[in-house]
């Protein structure tokens, strides 16, 4: 759906975006990660021809971005703004206009949409009377309206409370279900994990991580595993090198030849009463910190990969 090649961007002799390179797949739900100022907005810049590229090219569904041809595309920018004084509907329809429906299919999606984010009963109501929580539903309702095919959203979870975040996690998983791909721009890194089919981390404008959220969990973890019990786990279990107590579950660090089923085994052989078993993956979340605070990577070019200093801190020196 969406191809960046070799994309770079420079400001004042600074490349704010250095020779990216990734795709995003029709109807995934694709993450971009970095800290403020990495090159994330300007990137969203390019992909939505606001801005071009120095070198490199950015292609939708096989046309330019600059392709009159090129899949509709919605973007919802972390700046809001709705005019305030006239009612919901008539706002929201207005978005409907802009993006080329007729006066009467915009209203019908309008109506829609506000069905959907449970705002139906305010549609007469003027946009200045709503909550900031309904005000942003009402904001993304301007991006889905039109039935884009690629929908790119930064910061969407802003403003809203735990109800309405799960309303608008679902909304995004039907999209992904009726074949729209979904860019997401955000800091809420635990949204990532659990919506998310695939994502890339730029750090000062490099890519740094890049692939399933899975593999890269995978990829930096330790060779160790979770375990909770509801009776003690032994200290000295074939393959296992150190037990690590913590709070409601067991840490078993593992030598580099043991092999996890083999531990399961050995410790229901023992008459462990063994509860939950799960590899010890750093969450995204703490491999996300690291990359930001250490700078790592950055020699990796578009490999998508820590340097080994890196992993081996997220690790705890077990590799």
């Amino acid at each position: 759906m969406l191809e960046v090649r070799n994309v770079t961007k420079v400001y004042d002799d600074r490349k704010v975006v250095n020779d990216v390179t990734f795709d995003v797949k029709p109807g995934e739900i694709f993450a971009l990660l970095g800290q403020n100022g990495a090159g994330k907005t300007t990137l969203i810049r390019m992909i939505t021809d606001i801005t071009r590229p120095d070198s490199g090219s950015i292609m939708l569904d096989g046309q330019t971005v600059t392709s009159a041809s090129r899949p509709r595309i919605a973007y919802l920018p972390e700046e809001r703004g709705l005019y305030r004084k006239v009612s919901v509907l008539e706002a929201l329809a207005y978005y409907g206009e802009l993006k080329d429906l007729k006066p009467k299919d915009a209203r019908r999606q309008a109506v829609e949409l506000l069905e959907e984010v449970e705002l139906a009963g305010w549609a007469k109501k003027q946009v200045h009377e709503l909550s900031k929580g309904m005000q942003q539903k009402v904001q993304m309702c301007t991006a889905l309206i039109g039935d884009p095919k690629l929908l790119i959203l930064d910061e969407p979870f802003s403003g809203l409370d735990p109800v309405n975040v799960k309303l608008l996690e679902d909304i995004l998983k039907k999209r992904r279900e009726l074949g729209v791909t979904v860019l997401l721009s955000t800091h809420q890194i635990n949204k990532v994990e659990q919506l998310c089919d695939r994502c890339l981390m730029i750090h000062r404008g490099h890519m740094v991580l890049y692939g399933t959220v899975r593999e890269i969990r995978r990829q930096y973890a330790e060779h160790a595993v979770y375990v909770t019990a509801s009776t003690p786990v032994p200290n000295d279990i074939e393959g296992v090198i150190r037990v690590e107590r913590e709070d409601h579950h067991s840490k078993l660090v593992l030598q580099r030849s043991a092999d996890a089923a083999s531990v399961l085994q050995k410790l229901v052989a023992r008459g462990v009463a063994v509860e939950s078993f799960a590899p010890a993956n750093p969450p995204l979340e703490d491999i996300f910190r690291h990359v930001a605070n250490e700078g790592m990577g950055l020699d990796q070019g578009r490999s998508g990969k820590l340097g080994d200093d890196a992993i081996e801190a997220l690790s705890g020196g077990v590799r």
